[in-house]
């Protein structure tokens, strides 16, 4: 059964936010159709991203922990993956945004883009000889700038919040795919590549991953459904 981990942990992530899709209040599953084009777009790009990373030798998957079922030289689940966890953390947005009306991280959003798009930036060019660190830290400064250019100040707040809920998930997911519970990790990665710091077994070069995975889903969803304002229903 162990070939299957990853296909759990995926299963892990989608359970609960797909069980409470039809519940009365947030009516996640009316959403759907709503958060579907992003998903096929932000997972098309970063598969290609996987597939180029993948090749060069960034990161390699371990085939003890995966099914055997490969899709342009990717294991099924990691295409899985771009559609489970964006489908998830969405959720986590939705529910925190009925729960919490006020956008009490709002304050927060334009500080954290002055501070963080140009460390990033900084922090990529200066270590351009690792692959992971520079073109995700690159990519997620661009981002992150490019959708507050679009939106200003209007989602942030939001995402702040459920991104920092988001991490508890996260290291929970991560840490058994980076080798948490395993004798060996169900992702390795190349640590020539990358700034060599964990939080637990997590590369720390993943949470800004996962902030552009999920913030780029978030766009496309809000450009959908509010292209203007957020409507939040309590009815």
């Amino acid at each position: 059964m162990e070939k299957y981990l990853y296909f759990g942990v995926l299963l892990f992530a989608i359970s609960y936010p797909l069980a409470q899709s039809f519940e009365h209040r947030i009516r996640y599953a009316t959403k759907w159709g709503q958060i579907l084009p992003g998903m096929i777009i932000t997972a098309a790009f970063f598969i290609l991203w996987d597939i180029w990373f993948t090749a060069i030798g960034v990161w390699e998957f371990n085939p003890t922990y995966i099914s055997g079922w490969y899709l342009l030289n990717l294991p099924v689940e990691e295409w899985l993956f771009f559609f489970v966890i964006p489908f998830a953390c969405i959720f986590i947005y939705e529910v925190l945004i009925y729960f919490f009306p006020k956008d009490y991280f709002q304050k927060w959003a334009k500080p954290f883009v002055y501070v963080l798009v140009p460390f990033l930036i900084g922090l990529a060019f200066m270590h351009l000889d690792k692959m992971y660190t520079s073109v995700n830290f690159l990519i997620g400064a661009v981002v992150l700038l490019v959708h507050f250019l679009v939106f200003n100040d209007r989602y942030l707040g939001r995402f702040l919040f459920a991104y920092l809920v988001h991490l508890i998930p996260f290291f929970i997911c991560n840490g058994i795919l980076t080798g948490g519970v395993t004798e060996e990790p169900v992702v390795i990665y190349n640590n020539a590549e990358n700034l060599g710091l964990r939080i637990w077994t997590v590369p720390i070069e993943d949470s800004i991953y996962s902030m552009t995975l999920l913030l780029i889903n978030v766009s496309i969803f809000e450009r959908i459904r509010s292209p203007k304002t957020i409507q939040v229903s309590r009815s």
